[in-house]
Parts: C-alpha cells; sequence; structure tokens
C-alpha cells in the first residue's frame, strides 16, 4: 500500500522580541524563525476513512481527536478543496519532539500534514497560499509551511523570507530538561516592557548577538531548570544559546559539526535525563 511520508522541522527562535500587548489578547512580535533538518514524522495512506494514530517518545498524553491539529489540517483542507481532491487518509504521527517545548511541536505537525496533502493532492497550490489557509489554525503554523529562515512580523504570521542570512547548514543542538511549559500563560506573565525591535545589519552574528527573548524571565520563573540548560550550554562554547519561544526547549549553534557532537557526547554525560537533538539548520 502506497504510504506518504514527511516531516516536521523543528523551529527555533533565533531572537524574540515581544513589542506589544493587542487588545485580542495576542501579542505583537518580531522574531527571527529557523527551522532544524528533524523533527516529528507524519505518515500517511489511503482509507475508508480519516483516522489518526500517534506513537514515539513523547506519544504519552496527546489526544488522536478532531481538535488534533494534524486532523484539523486535514479537514480544512478537504472542506476547501473537496473530498474528490482530498482523499480520506490513514494518518500515523511520529512524536520525537518534546511537547510544549518552544520548538513548533503541533504547529510543525500541521504544517507538516499541509505539505503532505499539498504535494500528492494538491500540487498546484504555493507556499504562500498554503500559509494563508493554515494561519487560521496557529500563528507559528505559517512560518512552518516553509521551514525555511525568516522574519515573523505581527502574531508570527506576517512572514518575509530572509536568505541574506545563509544560515542553512550551521550546526545545532537542542536541549529540554523534559518540563513542560505552557505558552499561554509565558505569554500573560510577559512584563509589557518593549525592548526595542530587532537589530538588522549586515553582520550576521552582531545582529543575533542584538537579539534577545523577551519570554525567557517569564518562561523561567514556571521552569528555572531552564537556567541551567542555558549555563551548561553556554559552557559548551557555542556562538549562541538562547531559548526558544516560550521554551524551554534552548538551542545552540555552533562553527563545526564536531564541536556540536561534542557538546551533545558531554550532555549525554552530565545531564543523562535531558533530551536533545543534534543537527543543522535547514
Amino acid at each position: 500500500m502506497t504510504a506518504f511520508r514527511e516531516t516536521g522541522w523543528a523551529k527555533i527562535n533565533l531572537a524574540l522580541h515581544v513589542r506589544g500587548r493587542r487588545a485580542d489578547g495576542y501579542h505583537d512580535i518580531e522574531t527571527l524563525f529557523a527551522f532544524v533538518d528533524d523533527g516529528d514524522g507524519i505518515e500517511a495512506e489511503f482509507a475508508d476513512a480519516d483516522s489518526l494514530s500517534i506513537d514515539g517518545d513523547f506519544a504519552e498524553g496527546l489526544t488522536a481527536g478532531d481538535d488534533n491539529l494534524v486532523r484539523r489540517v486535514l479537514t480544512l483542507l478537504r472542506t476547501r478543496y473537496g473530498a474528490d481532491r482530498v482523499p480520506p487518509l490513514a494518518v500515523t504521527l511520529t512524536k520525537r519532539l518534546p511537547v510544549a517545548a518552544g520548538i513548533g511541536g503541533g504547529s510543525a505537525d500541521a504544517a507538516a500534514m499541509a505539505r503532505l496533502v499539498r504535494r500528492h493532492f494538491l500540487p498546484e497550490l504555493g507556499d504562500a497560499g498554503l500559509a494563508r489557509l493554515v494561519a487560521t489554525l496557529g500563528a507559528d503554523i505559517a512560518a512552518c509551511v516553509a521551514s525555511a529562515t525568516c522574519l515573523g512580523l505581527g502574531t508570527g504570521d506576517e512572514l518575509s523570507p530572509l536568505p541574506e542570512l545563509r544560515l542553512s547548514g550551521t550546526p545545532v543542538l537542542l536541549v529540554n530538561p523534559r518540563q513542560p511549559v505552557a505558552t499561554g500563560p509565558v505569554f500573560a506573565a510577559w512584563d509589557g516592557i518593549d525592548r526595542g525591535p530587532l537589530f538588522t545589519g549586515a553582520d550576521l552574528r552582531a545582529q543575533l548577538f542584538a537579539g534577545r527573548n523577551d519570554l525567557q524571565r517569564a518562561a523561567i520563573a514556571q521552569c528555572p531548570a531552564i537556567v541551567d540548560v542555558l549555563t551548561e550550554l553556554g559552557a559548551l562554547r557555542p556562538w549562541l544559546a538562547r531559548m526558544s519561544g516560550s521554551g524551554a526547549t534552548c538551542f545552540a549553534l555552533f562553527d563545526a559539526p564536531a564541536e556540536r557532537d561534542a557538546a551533545a557526547a558531554h550532555l549525554a554525560q552530565s545531564r543523562p535525563h535531558w533530551w536533545q537533538m543534534a543537527g543543522a539548520l535547514r
């Protein structure tokens, strides 16, 4: 039987500046999205009716009902384009990424499902059109469709590509203390201080060094172990280490794969209970 496969690439926020709280309860942000060349797995095959099963290291506690973003994307695209274009599918989601971790998670999976449907059943639909459709289900999903480095404004759904950053291939290590952090409470606990826009300039490293994550303080209040992760990563001498999204996952960027791999090996010995993923930016 034919199986279709797609990857929900892990998302990181190289910088995340919160500029204001909106009347609708959301926040205006400026963020630099980047994506890692690994993540969750989506597999689908033809079926008599839609179904979703979830396996993998982080499947526990996830529900496969109609409210799951993977199923909602499938329903949305079928409603928009018709059952004759988007057939029933039996979908398996393999959760390799921790949940409530600041690295895309459900958004990456939703985008992967959208790409899978587009690739096999809606080939005329481009990234921009697909992103506009699925963005109604969540702000980060739009960025996850292309899963390429980009600038996100508004709630993170106003996207501009940034090919000039030339980050593809950069060795990256993701680390999470295996403690979930709820996004809503972290944004709600933001102190309301606008600390200024993203710095833009020709010097990539200066641009990233000048960035920050304005949610870090609120996330640490919910999950103090983030401090330990950042401290351990910083001691391994990456050229950048920072918390991603609303936490608790932190990332470190290195100059060479050997440096990343040595850091990963060290943490596997010193912090064997922490989750980690070594890869490269897409």
